[in-house]
């Protein structure tokens, strides 16, 4: 019997639900906000609020207490060095879970799990370049590598490309096939 077992077993062996709850958090401190469902939400929430608890203590102690606990040094790191500063102030009450709906497939209700401190907003990433064409890349290369003075030729020379024109089709171009046969009766061309 399960008499003062306080935890969520979420219904799987406790090996699964340790590595389960670990990758959770491991999410949880790289992207700051995870969606899972409610009862998963909740176990995590409680082991990131220890981790953080620990983090708060800053020595080398800590640091090999959150490795021995997440397996993951640089999640160690970022626990350390970003989110624990932010939370020195406070005595839990770290993460927050929020309701969400429930999920189509199963009707499990969904949470949102996210830190209470505000981070700042990541550094959107730079849009790549479509493929060049050879001859394209060559003029970007010799630009690049071009002295200052020659810029302003190499700028000159570069062709922007041209936009092509769509040609409508006229009917009488349009031929052959039945459709084209009672086009050329309604119109009247008798060829």
């Amino acid at each position: 019997m399960r008499h003062q077992r306080r935890r969520r077993t979420l219904g799987i062996v406790s090996e699964h639900r340790t590595a389960l709850l670990r990758n959770l958090v491991r999410a949880l401190v790289m992207k700051k906000r995870i969606e899972t469902t409610h009862a998963r939400a909740k176990e995590t929430s409680a082991m990131a609020d220890k981790m953080v608890t620990i983090a708060k203590s800053e020595g080398l102690h800590a640091r090999r207490l959150l490795i021995s606990k997440v397996r993951d040094p640089e999640v160690a790191r970022i626990l350390i060095s970003k989110i624990a500063p932010l939370f020195k102030g406070r005595e839990g009450g770290y993460t927050r879970v929020l309701r969400l709906g429930y999920r189509a497939g199963d009707g499990a209700q969904m949470a949102l799990l996210e830190w209470t401190a505000v981070f700042e907003a990541p550094a959107k990433k730079a849009k790549k370049k479509k493929d060049l064409k050879p001859s394209e890349k060559i003029a970007e290369k010799a630009e690049a590598k071009a002295p200052a003075k020659g810029s302003a030729k190499v700028a000159a020379s570069k062709k922007e490309p041209e936009v092509p024109v769509k040609e409508e089709k006229k009917d009488a171009e349009k031929k052959g096939g039945f459709l084209g046969t009672l086009r050329k009766f309604l119109k009247g061309d008798d060829k």
